[in-house]
């Protein structure tokens, strides 16, 4: 497995992370016992970074996690990571009601998470959105006093923009900012990506297949469950998803010159951003695993890196990435 750093003052880990989230919410239902095979399988390639939330099905993903890493062998146990998103209140009725970033919150979610995961500490731990209530020192600040006591080991951010991230850095060291990422979502290249390279912060990039739709296996026909998230997604509605797969139909020609998937070669696109870049795979069956494995394998050259820009240039996606009312979350966006 090859590995990457995770900004100037994070761990080292595999080059592809393992995304969770899907195992237990948002993408409709999961087979959990496929969902820890995966896990299993992930460890045995290689794969050290597992990422979760707390609040992904209420608590599930980070049993899940738990259940896979002590049935896993020791040596793959020792080896795994685990990055947590923290902060996104729900309900009984799976709704969102806002994030809470005091410190007392902090704290307590943390103290959640440690035993949901059954480890004595969390690797990388970060606020899922940013509290509008609380400034990001009081937040990050309580990070680092887990830091100091040996429950957390490294600070993350998720979803901020440059103001933010630098306030951040202020406080304590940032090991990396989980953000979107991928050949329809740029946004981070103008401002967010050199504020992190000038501060030496990784970026762990999640949607590198944009939850699916440039995976070249979602088709227009698709039903969608109405607990699956895209099924109110602007990004897969009517004519926008006539649009955005028309781009994915332009990159499947680029692909199959090369003799690899859809799905390999835009993962492969972002790995080649930058070795500062970690993307995230949200595979929830093992064939989706190898799969997008395999895109560690794929050297793109000037001239297929120029043929890609082509056929999906910047902004050349149709509809948001969330819903207008998740929109007004993202720091990243202001």
């Amino acid at each position: 497995m090859q590995t990457r750093p995770l900004g100037s003052t994070g761990p080292q880990v595999s080059a592809l992370g393992l995304g969770a989230m899907g195992m237990s919410a948002l993408y409709g239902d999961a087979d959990r016992a496929e969902s820890i095979a995966t896990i299993h399988a992930a460890l045995e390639a290689g794969v050290t970074l597992i990422d979760t939330g707390d609040f992904y099905g209420m608590g599930h993903n980070e049993m899940l996690i738990g259940e896979a890493l002590r049935t896993a062998p020791a040596a793959r146990r020792e080896q795994a990571l685990t990055s947590v998103k923290f902060g996104a209140l729900r309900d009984p009725d799976g709704g969102w009601a806002g994030y809470d970033g005091r410190p007392a919150a902090v704290k307590n979610f943390a103290a959640y998470s440690l035993q949901r995961l059954g480890v004595d500490h969390i690797d990388v731990y970060r606020i899922a959105r940013v509290d509008p209530d609380v400034p990001i020192e009081e937040t990050v600040g309580a990070i680092a006093e887990l830091v100091e006591k040996g429950y957390v080991r490294h600070v993350g951010l998720s979803e901020v923009g440059a103001e933010t991230i630098r306030r951040a850095a202020a406080t304590a060291p940032i090991a990396d900012l989980q953000i979107e990422y991928s050949l329809i979502s740029r946004g981070i290249e103008d401002k967010v990506l050199p504020v992190t390279r000038e501060l030496g912060i990784g970026i762990t990039a999640y949607g590198v297949l944009s939850r699916g739709l440039i995976s070249g296996h979602f088709t227009a026909d698709r039903q969608l469950a109405p607990n699956d998230f895209r099924a109110f997604s602007p990004r897969f509605q009517g004519e926008n998803l006539q649009h955005n797969l028309g781009l994915v139909d332009a990159l499947r020609k680029i692909a199959e010159q090369k003799g690899v998937s859809v799905a390999q070669i835009a993962i492969a696109w972002v790995l080649s951003r930058g070795e500062d870049i970690v993307p995230l795979i949200g595979a929830r069956r093992r064939d989706r695993l190898t799969e997008a494995l395999g895109a560690l394998d794929v050297t793109l050259d000037a001239a297929d890196l120029a043929a890609i820009e082509d056929a999906v240039p910047p902004g050349a996606a149709a509809g948001e990435r969330y819903p207008e009312q998740q929109m007004a979350h993202l720091d990243s966006e202001r």
